[in-house]
């Protein structure tokens, strides 16, 4: 019984550290910018869909939440910030639909099995940042208007860059998908 309430406890641990150096990583992977057309390209997207095909969606939901939770308290982790404000104000400007996507994107993410062919893989990734976008043109709407090009504003410009992040995850899949033994 001891040994089961001792394995049960290192395995906390290890999540809760992982959980936090994912938050870390996600914060980090905000704040570099590679050149990229028509808009620079931040590896965020990339972050949260490893996090879901790696650690399964229980640690990389809790691992956005912790990041959406640091931003909404103030520590400058969004993509952009402290220039474009922090906290709250950050958070509800309008990448707020795309930040709550994130949630949604690591959860699909991880439903990616070993089993999985490249093909099925490709399309469960494309649907899972697919829902990033859905969240980020939905609260665009609400926020900008409706009236507005907001599919031109909000998802055109990032197309480019999600493929060629989502072709990066396709060929790492298998090998990053050996690291929820680590869990």
């Amino acid at each position: 019984m001891e040994l089961i309430k001792q394995n049960t406890q290192i395995k906390l641990v290890k999540s809760i550290l992982i959980i936090f150096i994912g938050s870390i990583i996600l914060a980090i992977s905000a704040k570099i910018k590679i050149p990229f057309y028509p808009v620079p390209m931040t590896m965020q997207t990339f972050v949260v869909l490893f996090l879901g095909i790696s650690f399964g969606y229980k640690i990389a939901i809790a691992t956005v939440g912790l990041y959406l939770i640091e931003g909404i308290l103030g520590l400058p982790v969004f993509s952009n910030s402290p220039e474009r404000g922090v906290g709250m104000t950050y958070f509800t400007g309008p990448t707020m639909g795309y930040l709550i996507g994130f949630l949604s994107a690591c959860f699909f993410a991880s439903l990616i099995k070993i089993k999985d062919n490249y093909f099925i893989i490709s399309m469960k990734l494309l649907f899972s940042v697919s829902t990033i976008y859905i969240f980020g043109i939905l609260w665009l709407g609400i926020f900008l208007g409706w009236e507005k090009p907001i599919v031109q504003l909000g998802v055109v410009p990032f197309l480019l860059a999600e493929i060629f992040k989502v072709a990066l995850l396709v060929v790492l899949s298998k090998k990053i998908l050996k690291l929820r033994k680590i869990i």
